[in-house]
């Protein structure tokens, strides 16, 4: 299946798919992790029946009402569907998500990830192939329970409440659809395997669909999890300077720029925040750090430019 095929049916979408990984079930039943639950379902999660081709809203519409967050199907459709392809995108499933207040990561391709959510108290979105790989047939769901004794992944499914997959089958057409999932959290929150660069990247998605207040929570729970990114403390910057605190922003520019000196970014904002709050030598100090450590590369002409006007009379 070519990796950037965007074929729709039955109401989903396959975009940008990766590798395929290998199926896991058999390992998972016959030895599971250490750790894990034999058995769980999150029986109080939310359904809504799906209308035709609206398999995505519905979906959404599960988790961010198990969120207690706004989750119309209807409304979501409005902003999620695309009546043109007859389904709905996952950067638009991610997209819509984050419009509602949730924070939206990505989860890695594995079958145990989506087991360790579920046992977290996490239900996913999943978007599975029911179809073959030369035939697709794309469709969200999401998975509420797994029961390893019995091989069975639990799911709610198009107009099924409580839908029963044995694990196999269900690992095999995910697989087909390129392992796609996403787990949507109230900001703060995150998902137990997400990676660090999930953790970025959503914590990103959020700075530019929320409130800044919103986001900065989120890039402090970020790096909590992942203390001393050099994106994250400078995401946490960008979000405390639009939430009105310079200080603060300042603050976590500086320790950006100390924790990883090469970053040119973090010393230009660092630069400009402190010229902002009346500190004329510490911002011109930290231009020439910046112009320093820019070195002919692609931010030699900002750091050449701030510095030229923090000198200028």
């Amino acid at each position: 299946m070519p990796p950037r095929r965007r074929a729709l049916l039955a109401g989903a979408a396959l975009l940008g798919l990766g590798g395929c990984a290998a199926l896991q079930t058999d390992a998972l039943t016959r030895a599971p992790p250490a750790g894990l639950a034999p058995r769980i379902e999150l029986t109080a999660t939310p359904f809504f029946p799906q209308t035709a081709y609206h398999c995505g809203p519905a979906a959404l519409a599960t988790v961010l009402a198990a969120l207690g967050l706004p989750a119309d199907p209807a409304l979501l459709g409005e902003q999620v569907f695309l009546p043109a392809r007859a389904g709905t995108l996952q950067i638009e499933m991610i997209a819509g998500a984050r419009r509602q207040g949730a924070v939206a990561t990505r989860l890695p391709g594995t079958l145990e990830a989506l087991l360790r959510e579920l046992q977290a108290g996490h239900a996913p979105v999943v978007l599975l192939n029911l179809g073959l790989g030369w035939a697709p047939v794309w469709h969200y769901a999401v998975p509420v329970g797994y029961d390893l004794g019995r091989g069975e992944m639990l799911l709610r499914s198009g107009r099924t409440e409580r839908a029963v997959f044995s694990l196999s089958a269900f690992e095999r057409t995910w697989v087909r659809a390129g392992a796609w999932a996403f787990v949507a959290t109230r900001p703060g929150d995150w998902p137990a395997t997400a990676t660090e660069d999930a953790v970025v990247e959503a914590a990103v998605g959020v700075e530019r669909s929320a409130a800044p207040a919103v986001a900065v929570l989120v890039y402090r729970s970020a790096l909590a999890r992942h203390p001393g990114r050099a994106s994250l403390q400078i995401g946490l910057g960008n979000t405390l300077h639009a939430a009105g605190d310079r200080l603060g922003a300042a603050a976590a520019f500086e320790a950006a720029a100390q924790a990883h000196p090469d970053s040119v970014p973090a010393w230009l904002n660092l630069a400009s925040t402190l010229a902002e709050l009346g500190r004329p030598s510490e911002a011109l100090a930290a231009a020439r750090e910046a112009e320093r450590h820019a070195a002919g590369g692609p931010w030699a002409r900002a750091a050449a430019d701030l510095l030229a006007r923090l000198q200028s009379p």
